[in-house]
């Protein structure tokens, strides 16, 4: 893993083909716990080419210098990001 919050990837490579493309990132929280959401594409072997854009919170936690995953929530879709959008609207107003 790593030892800096702004380190932290989902991009993954797996023999010298990208799996998993970082779109971008947004660091919510930082320190002992760090939370993170990212936007990324996984590669389709069936169609040779990265798939609709997702999104996924990650939490992690650090423990001897280094942060390591915690726990995860995939959103699947931009039409699913937009109902989680829509309704902590609603909330926090």
């Amino acid at each position: 893993m790593s030892s800096d919050v702004n380190d932290i990837t989902i991009s993954y490579e797996e023999d010298g083909q990208l799996l998993v493309k970082e779109l971008d990132k947004e660091i919510l929280t930082k320190g002992a716990w760090a939370t993170i959401v990212f936007r990324y594409q996984n590669w389709s072997k069936a169609k040779n080419e990265f798939g609709k854009e997702m999104f996924t919170i990650r939490r992690y936690q650090k423990r001897d210098g280094e942060y390591l995953p915690k726990s995860k929530f995939n959103i699947s879709s931009v039409e699913q990001a937009q109902k989680i959008i829509t309704t902590l609207e609603k909330w926090v107003k």
